[in-house]
Order: structure tokens, then sequence, then C-alpha cells
């Protein structure tokens, strides 16, 4: 960022590595800093209120909305956007599941639902069918890939089982 204000250098550790930005405005928002200044375009701006889900991001591997998240707020904190997450030949078990099971059309949800499908996954490989609808309501999906999504977290459950029993 460019934009001097006066405040402390912000440490932030993303995708595993670490990053130092000066001057940031108290005003910015994760999302504008992984975006704008790192690059990272998985995270993306939908709502900008928090709703839809389009900005996920992992800090300390819970799922979070960058767009309402101060980025000061998470300073030293352990970010991962859908970059970090894997990528093309090492994808993560739900990365792979989406590719498998088609689950995207426009492709705006998908950085939302892969997140929280991830964050979900890692506390509970177990997940049901009832407790990954639950998880997922809360990200918006206009295109109504709703039967692909939900069928590549079954799947993505399934894998992350069967490497979890190796």
């Amino acid at each position: 960022m460019t934009a001097s204000c006066g405040a402390e250098p912000l440490h932030l550790q993303v995708n595993g590595q670490a990053q130092s930005f000066e001057g940031v405005p108290r005003e910015a928002t994760l999302l504008h800093l992984l975006r704008n200044d790192l690059g990272l375009n998985g995270p993306k701006y939908g709502c900008g209120l928090g709703q839809c889900g389009a900005c996920t991001v992992h800090v300390d591997g819970v799922a979070a909305r960058a767009c309402v998240i101060p980025a000061h707020g998470v300073a030293g904190r352990a970010i991962t956007t859908l970059e970090g997450l894997g990528a093309r030949g090492g994808w993560h078990p739900v990365q792979a599941a989406f590719e498998d099971a088609q689950a995207a059309q426009c492709g705006y949800c998908l950085n939302g639902m892969v997140m929280q499908a991830a964050a979900l996954l890692a506390r509970d490989p177990g997940a049901t069918e009832a407790r990954i609808r639950a998880e997922l309501s809360a990200n918006l999906c206009r295109c109504g890939t709703h039967i692909e999504i939900l069928d590549a977290v079954q799947r993505a459950a399934v894998r992350m089982r069967a490497e979890v029993k190796q």
C-alpha cells in the first residue's frame, strides 16, 4: 500500500510466507491487502459485507470473510488463500474433488465454497451431507451448481478419510 498513515508495520504469514507491509491504513481490509498488494485473486470481492462468502480465506485454519476483517486485526496470524491451499498438480483434496465433479460454472463463488469446505473437512472429515449443507448455506451461488458442489465436498470427504486411514 502506498498510503502512509504513520501506522506500525504489519506482519502476516500468507500462504506460508512471511509478509511485511508499511503504511497500511487502519481501515484497510484483509481482502484489499491480499488482492491489491499481493496479487492473490482467489478471494473475490462480492458483497463487501461478509454475507456472500466469495472472499473466504482461512485465518489460523478457520474460514473467515476477508472483506470485513481489518488487515491490522490479523497481524501475526497465518492466512491461507485459495492459492495457498493447493496448486495444479498438488491440489488439496477439496480442489481436486471440485474439478472431478465439475462443480463450477461462472466460478465466482468457487473460492468461498472451496475454502469453507476445506475448513469444515479439516475439522470433521466425516461430515454428513446435512452438516456440509449447513456449513455451505451462507455461501451464495447464483449459477445453480449446488448439486455438483455438494457432490464435490462429499467426494473430498471420502478422499480425506481415506488419507487419514493410511
